[in-house]
């Protein structure tokens, strides 16, 4: 049977997620890489069953609670973010503290930016702006470092500008494309080969 790569991760994430549901019906807790399977695999599930966004978030949300992990993972784990296949095609879903905790300063491994002025990302690079439209009836999310040209293919834009790039934000955050909105986006090259596999299905579909 011939899988696609991101077939392969969806059968990951199911795996994981079961795994972590076996321990926890132990009484075992649970730790950070189950706790973001267990999230992305209730996503996953919701987005296949069309759920409206806000739903599908918080189903995520409502995967695990923070007494079923083990100490520290509800700060290790303060965002998940997956492409989940929606009917109307794939879609960037994040889930914000799914242990219901909020950030803060004191947690261990946080990164604090340092004072003094604005950070440019990726100086140098080559820029482009683009049009973009999303011609669906749901938001469209597209993170920081996915290759643009393969977004969403509700999303309509010259694509063939887009290869290679990514967006012009700053790493770990998104972009929302609102249904029926054309908005202008800035792209930056992809560094090394700016190159990514062509993948055909997202989330198992």
């Amino acid at each position: 049977m011939h899988l696609t790569p991101a077939e392969h991760d969806r059968l990951t994430v199911f795996t994981v997620a079961e795994l972590a549901r076996r321990r926890r019906a132990r009484g075992a807790l649970l730790s950070a890489p189950e706790v973001v399977a267990l999230v992305a695999d209730a996503v996953f599930e919701a987005a296949w069953d069309g759920l409206p966004m806000a739903v599908v978030i918080e189903a995520g949300r409502g995967a695990v609670r923070a007494e079923e992990a083990k100490p520290g993972v509800a700060a290790l784990v303060r965002r998940v973010e997956v492409d989940a296949l929606f009917p109307a095609g794939t879609a960037l879903v994040a889930v914000d503290d799914p242990l219901g905790r909020a950030p803060g300063p004191a947690d261990p491994g946080a990164v604090l930016p340092a004072a003094g002025g604005e950070v440019t990302p990726a100086p140098g690079r080559p820029r482009v702006e683009i049009e973009v439209t999303n011609t669906a009836d749901v938001d469209v999310h597209v993170s920081s470092h996915y290759p643009f040209w393969q977004a969403n293919a509700a999303l309509s834009f010259d694509r063939a500008a887009a290869r290679g790039h990514r967006l012009d934000v700053p790493a770990g955050s998104s972009l929302c494309f609102p249904p029926g909105v054309t908005v202008t986006v800035r792209l930056v090259t992809l560094g090394g080969t700016a190159t990514a596999p062509r993948l055909t299905l997202e989330g198992g579909r």
